[in-house]
This record gives structure tokens, C-alpha cells and sequence, in this order.
């Protein structure tokens, strides 16, 4: 089944041709309370009409919205066949760092979007590799071809694309189990007194703001950042930072949660924009990995765009 909703808590069991399995894990909560934090891109009021369309069941039956779930039951949810599009290939400049006939590294610039989403069908990264390659791998449907991570929006740097399904799950495993490394930089806000650190903090979406992510223990995530301290500029430092896991928004949510948002982040950093940035100065800088193919360790490093550098070079002779 393909459909643009995806479960965003671990309570995800399992899925059969028509509909997905839910295990709740906890209870005393209404369910379309909980069924709209479970799952990705649906709102409270969506899964409200859902399950007023008969469409949610709990161990067979069908509810009200106003039911409330107990541990262990078995939510069935037949969701909605999404339109699919036809996305296009289209002319978009793409940096290519490499390429050959299994995988692509790319050099993503800032403010490109990564793959299309519901409303956003044209102008991403997917758009443009479908021009530019010849082929990409299909595991990840219609909407995402090629893609094996994703960066956000505004965060640059290196990506790495399959071409065929054999590599594309072989580099998914190896992001799985940590052995692709993966190197960012980042300008955040204050002085880092500690010249390296560990952030072990779970990230869920936030209650205050469904499109945000926050450190919460509730319908969580684990998540671990590890940053190293590479200069201090007084109001602002620059860091390393590597992933453990690759949570949505993470280096960006962990910063704020330990007092330094990342400079130019609007939306989890200050609201000022001092240095007109379009956006925040994280970059994905360094990206390693086993070949799928021959074996061999490949890796690439990318420079610090323009913008990020004019910024240290400001703040360098303040």
C-alpha cells in the first residue's frame, strides 16, 4: 500500500494490502488523540472523519472518536488512496559531486527542497535528479525515487542517491546500522564552554505545534548528537557535529534544547535575522561509506557555501 501517511511512533506492527495495524502502547487516551500523533501528515480532524467513515476499527469493531484506547489493542486504520501525480523530470542545476552506475553523491543547495510532498510536485532535488540520471532506485515509490536520506530544506551539503534497489538497500542497512559517516558543520548561537558533548534526548513531534519537533518522552524517538567545539567567535560557535540517529529537525532541535540554535534558523533559533540569512547555517559537510559494489571506501567533503563563509568571516573581525 502507498499512501502519503506514515507512522511517526514506534507503534507501527504491521500492514497488509488494505489497511495498517496499530498496537496501541498506551491507554486512557482518546483515540484520535492518539492516532493523530501515530501518524505522519494526518490531522486530528482527518482521522476524526476517518473513523466516523468507519474506516478506524479496534480489535474489529468499529469506535467513536471518543473512545478510549487500552493497552494492547489492535487499531485498524484503512486509509484514504492518495492522487498520485506524475512527477517530472525537470532542468534543475544539481551539483554532482560522483556518480556511477549504482550510487550518486550530491552537493545539495540551500533552500531546494528534497522529493515532492502533497501540494509540492515540481522544482525539488527528485525533479532534478530524474533529468540529470539516468536511472534511480524505485524502493522508495514514485514520490522519492532515488533517495536514501534526506537533508531539509535549508540545511546544504552532501546527499547520497541510489541508482538501482540492490544499492539502495544495501546503503539503507549501512545508514541502519551507523556505518556511513556522516560529518556536519554548524555556526549555533552563545559560547559552547564544553569542547565536546554528547546529546542523548528523545524527539517527538511537538504538542504546541504539529510541524515542529521537540524533546519530549512522550510518543518519542531516541536520538543522539555528538558535537565537537572547532572555534569560538564570543557571541557564536562553530561546530562538528555526528549523528547516532537521523530523527527529523535533530541537530536543529537538540541545539535549541541545550540554549544554542543554530544562526539562521527560523524556526527553532532567533526570530532576528542578522545576517539576512535565507535560512539556517548547518551543512552537511563529510560524507563516507563502503560501496555497495567494489568494496572500497569512498569519501567526499564538501566546502562551506559562500553565505555560511561570509558569516565567519563577519563575525571573524568583530
Amino acid at each position: 500500500m502507498d499512501n502519503e501517511f506514515s507512522l511517526e511512533s514506534e507503534d507501527f506492527e504491521y500492514e497488509d494490502d488494505e489497511e495498517l495495524i496499530v498496537i496501541s502502547h498506551r491507554e486512557n487516551e482518546r483515540i484520535d488523540v492518539y492516532l493523530s500523533q501515530a501518524l505522519e501528515n494526518m490531522s486530528r480532524s482527518a482521522v476524526q472523519k476517518l473513523i466516523a467513515g468507519g474506516s478506524v476499527t479496534v480489535n474489529g469493531k468499529t469506535v467513536k472518536s471518543n473512545y478510549k484506547i487500552k493497552l494492547n489493542d489492535s487499531i485498524g486504520i484503512i486509509l484514504p488512496e492518495p492522487e498520485m501525480p506524475d512527477i517530472v523530470p525537470e532542468d534543475i542545476p544539481i551539483d554532482i559531486v560522483y556518480e556511477d552506475d549504482d550510487l550518486a553523491v550530491i552537493n545539495k543547495a540551500q533552500g531546494m527542497v528534497v522529493h515532492p510532498s502533497a501540494g509540492h510536485y515540481s522544482g525539488t532535488l527528485v525533479n532534478g535528479l530524474m533529468y540529470h540520471l539516468k536511472n534511480l532506485s524505485s524502493i522508495n515509490g514514485v514520490m522519492r525515487p532515488g533517495i536514501v536520506h534526506r537533508l531539509d530544506k535549508n540545511t546544504s551539503g552532501l546527499m547520497l542517491v541510489a541508482k538501482n534497489d540492490k544499492a539502495h538497500n544495501y546503503l539503507a542497512k549501512c545508514l541502519k546500522e551507523h556505518s556511513i559517516d556522516r560529518i556536519y558543520y554548524a555556526l549555533v548561537e552563545g559560547n559552547i564552554k564544553t569542547d565536546s558533548g554528547v546529546i542523548d534526548a528523545p524527539l517527538g513531534r511537538s504538542e504546541k505545534d504539529r510541524k515542529k519537533r521537540a524533546v519530549t518522552y512522550r510518543n518519542s524517538k531516541n536520538a543522539v548528537t555528538n558535537y565537537w567545539v572547532l572555534e569560538r567567535f564570543g557571541k557564536y560557535t562553530l561546530i562538528k557535529l555526528k549523528l547516532e540517529t537521523g530523527r527529523t529537525h535533530q541537530i536543529r532541535v537538540h541545539m535549541k534544547h541545550i540554549g544554542h540554535p543554530v544562526v539562521g534558523d527560523d524556526i527553532y533559533g532567533s526570530k532576528t535575522n542578522k545576517f539576512g540569512l535565507k535560512g539556517q547555517l548547518l551543512h552537511s559537510k563529510l560524507l563516507g561509506f563502503i560501496h555497495p559494489t567494489t568494496g572500497e571506501y569512498m569519501e567526499f567533503e564538501s566546502e562551506l557555501p559562500d553565505y555560511f563563509q561570509r558569516v565567519l568571516k563577519i563575525i571573524g573581525g568583530q
